[in-house]
């Protein structure tokens, strides 16, 4: 079953970069922000996870913690995470677990083909594991600070 607006998310663990198992359990207590991207190392997913980058700490100051999620390996995520300076980690979600929670698996078209894609997409969930915003078909520009702002108010709230 797919993720809901003012419902609690079951736990999941998924393979990150560094090294770590992300757990949604293991932080409780903080904001979190998951951004779903196509792939790595492309310019729309590059300039989004620069905006993230960019924000970091304004997040981190608003008791967030922010995750970027897509289909690429640990590896490539390493490349990825290393290159543009990320200082957060990168989840890999090769078997689409964390993606079909989420509900973020879409039917795309390019040059004409039609091929199953990450829908660009991001979540914020409160510190008690609850999702209480979603931004689907996300377009990058002005996307972090829309984000940004949310994870602000909820913090305060």
């Amino acid at each position: 079953m797919a993720v809901v607006i003012d419902q609690p998310i079951a736990d999941f663990e998924a393979q990150a970069t560094s090294g770590q198992t992300f757990s949604l359990a293991a932080l409780k207590g903080k904001q979190v922000v998951l951004y779903f991207y196509p792939k790595d190392s492309t310019p729309g997913c590059t300039t989004e996870g620069q905006g993230f980058r960019d924000q970091y700490a304004a997040f981190k100051a608003a008791n967030t913690e922010v995750f970027g999620v897509s289909r690429d390996s640990v590896k490539s995520h390493e490349n990825f995470k290393g290159k543009q300076e990320f200082p957060f980690e990168l989840i890999s979600d090769k078997d689409e677990a964390v993606c079909q929670l989420f509900d973020v698996i879409k039917l795309k078209k390019l040059y004409g083909k039609e091929y199953l894609g990450v829908d660009r997409s991001t979540f914020l969930i409160d510190k008690n594991g609850v999702l209480r915003q979603e931004w689907r078909g996300v377009k990058v520009p002005g996307h972090v600070d829309a984000v940004l702002a949310a994870a602000q108010a909820l913090n305060k709230a």
